[in-house]
């Protein structure tokens, strides 16, 4: 008797747990046998860990434990650590075991890119993962705690500065005016002490958005005390804050966060494929060049636009599309079929700025601003949890309640 082919997914992100539920309702039990393997036996919303990095939000509705939405029954669950990829081998390395297989997806997230500004790694933190994020509120409650405790407090010790004006960036500003308020209620400290600093390179915060937009960003973060550099390069990091501009100025914090920049996961470039700034870049049916059995998902893939010559931006949205496609195509691979290529369909892009403030386009390029866009921001978050989980991990989990 043949065995069943075996098809293994490295990553619980977006790109993986979609691709996970869209083959067990494509394939039949006897078809194929699904692994999903991942560091941990949960999942998290990574479009949501600025709220969980400020504070906004409960820590633990950002994550999902994968058993709850994906069936152990039905997928073989494996929680441990990618090593290495062998490709020529058909197998993959873990931390404590080793898998071949017939098919494998490549969804394991993206990593932290500091751009090789000296003492970024040593001296910030990162909104890089679920623990990473939990860190970040810990920490800045701690400033906040040790401040209204020292005898001779230290007032830039609760400044939070920062780095990268980017969607992330802006959104965990966003969350950070929401915040300090309350810790500033709670620890009887004048909201006036407290700076949040937010320090871009580019002309702009928000490069890439639509000049209207970015504007009406920019005053509703000042407008809630946020402090907005633009056109301000880093030039190094210190454990007393950021050195920027061609003066040297240093501006000091306690609480240094960088989200400047992201980049595939490392373990790309260990298991030999070839890469353009941290990524695979993909054929257009989202295999990886010269492999017939390898998906390259997510963060860890450039997936070309043909009419424009450049990629597709990695966003969640994109990710989700992503395992429809390569689901589609493991099916057209076990039954003989022809492979389908990928095709984006935008949906559009909406910012949070706060719990009650945001701004965006949705469809055809549609502008949303505040309240409304802030409330099509948790539509679109509840959408993914009720595609993957269904009613019930959208009651469970979703920001929009139903009652």
């Amino acid at each position: 008797m043949e065995s069943k082919p075996r098809i293994v997914i490295l990553g619980a992100g977006y790109a993986g747990m979609m691709t996970t539920k869209k083959l067990m309702k494509k394939l039949g039990k006897e078809e194929a046998e699904i692994v999903l393997v991942n560091k941990h036996n949960y999942h998290y919303q990574t479009t949501w860990l600025h709220e969980v990095a400020a504070g906004t939000i409960n820590q633990n509705q950002a994550r999902i434990m994968i058993s709850d939405v994906i069936s152990p029954n039905r997928v073989r669950l494996i929680y441990d650590t990618v090593k290495e990829i062998i490709p020529d081998e058909s197998r993959v390395v873990l931390e404590n075991s080793e898998l071949t297989y017939d098919y494998l997806v490549v969804s394991l997230g993206f990593e932290t890119n500091t751009f090789g500004i000296k003492g970024m790694d040593e001296y910030a933190f990162f909104i890089e993962d679920f623990e990473s994020s939990r860190l970040i509120r810990e920490h800045i409650e701690y400033q906040f705690a040790k401040f209204k405790y020292d005898p001779n407090p230290d007032v830039t010790s609760l400044a939070i500065l920062v780095g990268g004006g980017g969607f992330t960036g802006i959104e965990f500003v966003g969350e950070l005016v929401e915040k300090v308020p309350q810790l500033c209620r709670k620890y009887d400290i004048d909201r006036g002490q407290v700076k949040i600093i937010a320090v871009e390179a580019a002309p702009t915060v928000l490069p890439g958005f639509d000049t209207d937009l970015v504007n009406y960003a920019r005053k509703s973060l000042q407008e809630r005390g946020a402090e907005i550099r633009e056109a301000t390069k880093i030039q190094e990091c210190t454990e007393e804050g950021f050195i920027v501009g061609d003066d040297n100025e240093l501006i000091k914090a306690g609480t240094i966060v960088w989200t400047g920049g992201v980049t595939g996961n490392s373990l790309l470039a260990k298991s030999g494929f070839e890469l353009t700034k941290g990524k695979v870049t993909v054929n257009q049916d989202l295999r990886a060049p010269g492999f017939e059995n390898i998906f390259i998902l997510g963060d860890c893939a450039w997936v070309m636009n043909k009419e424009t010559g450049r990629p597709y931006p990695p966003t969640g949205q994109a990710a989700m599309q992503h395992a429809a496609t390569c689901a589609n195509n493991i099916h057209a691979l076990l039954h003989h079929e022809p492979l389908e290529e990928f095709i984006f369909h935008d949906k559009g892009t909406v910012a949070s700025l706060g719990i009650t403030d945001g701004m965006g386009t949705i469809l055809s390029g549609t502008k949303l601003y505040g309240k409304t866009a802030a409330a099509m921001k948790k539509v679109v978050d509840d959408r993914y949890l009720f595609l993957l989980g269904g009613p019930k991990l959208f009651l469970k989990k979703g920001k929009i309640r139903p009652f």
